[in-house]
C-alpha cells in the first residue's frame, strides 16, 4: 500500500503539472490564437498531450501492482473464519466480565459499578461498521440477544456520522435499522421493530418493496394484539448464559484467606536430588481438591524457547467427543505437541516436573507437552481433564485415565485468563513462568468433581500454556491407595 500510495503520488503530481501549465495558458482572455506558437501549442496539447495524460497506463500498472502484493500476502492475511471469530470473542468477553457493549465501543472495559478490568495505554474504539459486523455475525445465528445489542450502537454511531462515508465501510445506517428492526421482532418487540422500519422508509429507501411488507405485517400484528410492546432486549436470555453460568452466577461467601487451613507457602525438594540446590517454590493454593501454585518454575529463556519450537505446529485445539476429537466453540485456542526430544529444553522440563511430582513422565505413562495459545477472547469453558466416560479417546494410551495436571503458565497477560475451578469456587489467575499443580483423580481412581475447570476468556494480552498430562499406569507405588476406600 505505501508503493502504491508512493506511484500513484508521484503520477498525480505530473497530472497536476499538465494541469498547471494548461491552466496558465488560458489566463489571458486576450491570447489570440493568431499567434503561431500558440496555435501550434494548442494544438499538440489537444492531439497528443492530453491523450498521453488521460490513457496513460501507469495507473493500471500501479494498481496491478498493489493487487500482485496483495495476491503474495493473501495466505497470510485473516480469513472469514478468523473475523467471525474475533466477533465471537467480542460477545464473549461482553458476556462473562459482564461489559456494556457502548462503553467497549468506546474503548472501556468497564462493568457498571466497578474499576476498570483493563485499562489501556492507548484507548481504540469502534467504528459503526465494526459494531455492525460483529452485531451481523450475531444475527446470522439467531443470537438476537447479542444482535440487538451490537445493531443498537452501531445504529447510534451511524445516525451520529449520517451522511458520511468511509472508503472501507461496508454496511450503512440502512443496514443497520434493516437488520435490528427484523431483531426485534424475533425477539418479540413488534412496535420497535414497526419503528425502525418505518425510519428506514423515510429516510433510507421509501420504495422498498420487502420494508413496506414488513411494515404492513407489523401493523396488522399489533392490531390483532400480538406482541404489543414486545419483551425488549433487557428480557431475552443470551444463548450462551447456560455454558456460562457456572462463571457468572453468584457463588457463596468464600471463608477469609486467614480461615482457610493448611494454607502456606515453603521451599519444597520432594526427597529429590535434582532440587536440593534450587528447592522449588510451593504456594499450597486449596487443599480440596489439592492445588498447588509452583512461582519461578521455569526461565524466560526456557518459556520463549517452549513457544518458539511449537509456533510453526500451531493448530485450533480439539476436544474429546464420544469416541471422537473435534473443533468446539467452548475451546478456542490453538495448540502443538512437542516430544521430549524436540529439543533439551523440553527434555529438562521433563525432568523438572518428575522431580517436582515424584511421579513418572516416561511414555506412555504421561503425555507430550502441549503447548497452548489463546488468543482474541481465547477460552475454555468448564471442563475435567480426566476423562469421565471409558469411551474416551484417552484411553487408547492404554495407560488408565489421567491422574494429575501440571500446567506452566509461559507468557503474562494484562487482563483475563485466569484458571478457575467451579465447584471449588477460586480462581488462579496468570502468573508467568509459574506451574499449576493438581490432582485429578482421587487415591481410589475416582474423579475428583471438585476440579472442574475453566479457562477465562483472555481480557487483554496473549495467553500460553504449556500443559502435562499424568496418566495412572506407573504411578502405584509412587501415589498408592489409601486404606480408606473413600479416599
Amino acid at each position: 500500500l505505501r508503493s502504491y500510495l508512493r506511484d500513484e503520488s508521484s503520477r498525480l503530481r505530473r497530472f497536476r503539472r499538465f494541469y498547471e501549465k494548461v491552466q496558465a495558458l488560458h489566463q489571458d482572455p486576450e491570447a489570440s490564437v493568431d499567434n503561431p506558437l500558440l496555435a501550434f501549442s494548442l494544438i499538440k496539447r489537444l492531439h497528443s498531450d492530453w491523450p498521453n495524460i488521460i490513457y496513460s497506463d501507469e495507473a493500471s500498472r500501479n494498481t496491478q501492482a498493489l493487487h500482485a502484493g496483495l495476491r503474495e500476502a493473501e495466505q497470510e492475511l485473516p480469513g472469514a473464519e478468523d473475523l467471525d471469530g474475533a466477533a465471537r470473542a467480542l460477545m464473549r468477553l461482553q458476556d462473562v466480565y459482564a461489559l456494556s457493549v457502548k462503553g467497549l465501543a468506546s474503548g472501556v472495559f468497564q462493568r457498571d459499578g466497578h474499576p476498570p478490568l483493563y485499562s489501556p495505554g492507548r484507548r481504540a474504539s469502534l467504528s459503526a461498521d465494526d459494531c455492525f459486523h460483529v452485531g451481523k455475525v450475531a444475527y446470522d445465528t439467531g443470537d438476537y440477544y447479542h444482535s440487538i445489542a451490537w445493531l443498537e450502537e452501531a445504529v447510534s454511531l451511524f445516525r451520529l456520522s449520517y451522511g458520511s462515508w468511509n472508503l472501507e465501510d461496508r454496511s450503512s445506517l440502512e443496514d443497520a435499522l434493516d437488520h435490528l428492526a427484523f431483531s426485534y421482532f424475533m425477539a418479540g418487540n413488534i412496535s420497535y421493530a414497526l419503528s425502525l422500519s418505518m425510519e428506514f422508509l423515510r429516510y433510507a429507501d421509501p420504495s422498498n418493496q420487502r420494508v413496506s411488507r414488513n411494515v404492513a405485517k407489523y401493523k396488522k400484528l399489533l392490531e390483532m394484539g400480538t406482541g404489543g410492546s414486545g419483551t425488549g432486549s433487557g428480557a431475552l436470555v443470551p444463548p450462551t448464559a447456560a455454558s456460562l453460568h457456572a462463571l457468572l452466577a453468584p457463588l457463596p461467601p468464600q471463608p477469609a484467606p486467614g480461615r482457610l487451613p493448611h494454607l502456606s507457602c515453603s521451599y519444597e525438594t520432594n526427597s529429590s536430588p535434582y532440587l536440593l540446590l534450587q528447592p522449588a517454590k510451593k504456594e499450597m493454593v486449596r487443599t480440596q481438591p489439592y492445588v498447588a501454585l509452583y512461582h519461578d518454575f521455569i526461565t524466560d529463556a526456557e518459556a520463549e524457547t517452549i513457544k518458539r519450537l511449537a509456533g510453526p505446529w500451531l493448530q485450533r485445539s480439539v476436544v474429546a467427543s464420544g469416541e471422537k476429537q473435534q473443533k468446539a466453540e467452548y475451546r478456542i485456542s490453538k495448540s502443538a505437541w512437542l516430544k521430549d526430544t524436540a529439543d533439551p529444553v523440553v527434555r529438562a522440563l521433563d525432568g523438572r516436573m518428575a522431580a517436582l511430582t515424584g511421579l513418572d513422565l516416561r511414555p506412555p505413562y504421561a503425555e507430550y507437552l502441549q503447548v497452548v495459545n489463546y488468543g482474541l477472547g481465547g477460552h475454555y469453558e468448564p471442563h475435567f481433564d480426566h476423562a469421565t466416560s471409558m469411551k474416551s479417546p484417552l484411553y487408547r494410551m492404554k495407560s488408565g485415565n489421567r491422574i494429575a495436571t501440571i500446567m506452566i503458565y509461559l507468557s503474562a497477560v494484562e487482563a483475563g485468563g485466569s484458571t478457575a475451578f467451579i465447584y471449588a469456587n477460586f480462581s488462579v489467575p496468570v502468573v508467568k513462568n509459574a506451574a499449576l499443580f493438581w490432582w485429578n483423580l482421587r487415591r481410589n481412581g475416582n474423579g475428583d468433581g471438585d476440579t472442574l475447570h475453566a479457562g477465562c476468556p483472555v481480557l487483554a494480552g496473549d495467553k500460553w500454556v504449556a500443559n502435562k498430562w499424568i496418566h495412572e499406569h506407573g504411578q502405584e507405588f509412587r501415589r498408592p491407595c489409601s486404606a480408606d476406600p473413600q479416599d
